[in-house]
């Protein structure tokens, strides 16, 4: 079994500021690996958990972003293609359109999600991953690794999954869907081995929702009741949370200007 290790952990006051200093290490992280090496290749979550931090990652300066190829964790199946609730899009949104990266890589949407899942594991792994852009569900999942399908051991890199009521909840309580009912059933996903195979994890995790969750991924047994718990068994992994997200066993660490 993997020993457990301890996160990085940053607390801030705001989100704002949880995600302008996750966006600063996250530049800095880069700028240390395109100095190394002529590519880098990273992944993104599509959250609104997210949204602080990639709007300043798009703000920082001094990085070759044609030099960075980009993927994404997750995609839902059964949306139109043109979608604005596909991850893809809300990528597009966020960040893709306002930076020119030298490939961005989307989970494409065909009749056959098997093939679709094959083609994007076999893109992941043409070379390392760098640095990964995470965060953590209400119910702990990792991408779209609820409790019920994760897998801390699995074979695959991308798979297919049905998605748990909580995380479907989840997105609406987001926002990004009108209702239950609206939310697709089933998704395309990175594996938990997937994830974690990277160099460098950053997670970005504000919000009251998801105090349990963290509360649970930092103290719990690792396991799949709580999929994020796997991010103890990364040995570089860095936690960013806001006031509303911190247990109360971390006290607030003063605010990065």
């Amino acid at each position: 079994m993997t020993a457990s290790v301890t996160p990085s952990i940053a607390t801030f006051e705001t989100r704002d500021a949880m995600g302008r200093a996750a966006a600063a290490d996250v530049a800095a992280a880069l700028r240390d690996h395109l100095g190394r090496q002529s590519n880098v290749r990273m992944i993104f979550a599509a959250a609104p958990s997210q949204a602080e931090m990639l709007d300043a990652l798009a703000r920082e300066r001094d990085i070759d972003w044609r030099r960075v190829t980009a993927f994404h964790m997750d995609e839902y199946l059964g949306l139109p293609a043109d979608a604005p609730e596909r991850f893809g899009a809300w990528l597009t949104r966020h960040l893709f359109s306002h930076i020119a990266f030298g490939a961005v890589h989307l989970i494409g949407q065909e009749p056959d999600p098997e093939r679709v899942a094959a083609r994007y594991a076999a893109l992941l792994g043409e070379a390392p991953i760098d640095i990964i852009c995470l965060g953590i569900g209400v119910n702990g999942h990792l991408a779209f690794n609820d409790p019920p399908v994760a897998d801390l051991h699995d074979t695959k890199s991308v798979k297919i999954v049905e998605l748990d009521a909580v995380c479907r909840q989840q997105q609406v309580d987001d926002g990004c869907f009108p209702t239950l009912g609206d939310v697709p059933t089933h998704a395309i996903t990175l594996t938990i081995p997937r994830l974690l195979d990277a160099d460098r994890l950053f997670c970005v995790v504000p919000g009251a929702s998801k105090r349990a969750a963290v509360e649970r991924s930092l103290y719990g047994p690792i396991g799949t009741e709580c999929p994020a718990s796997a991010l103890r068994t990364h040995p570089r992994c860095a936690l960013y949370l806001d006031q509303d997200s911190t247990p109360p066993q971390f006290p607030l660490t003063p605010v990065r200007a």
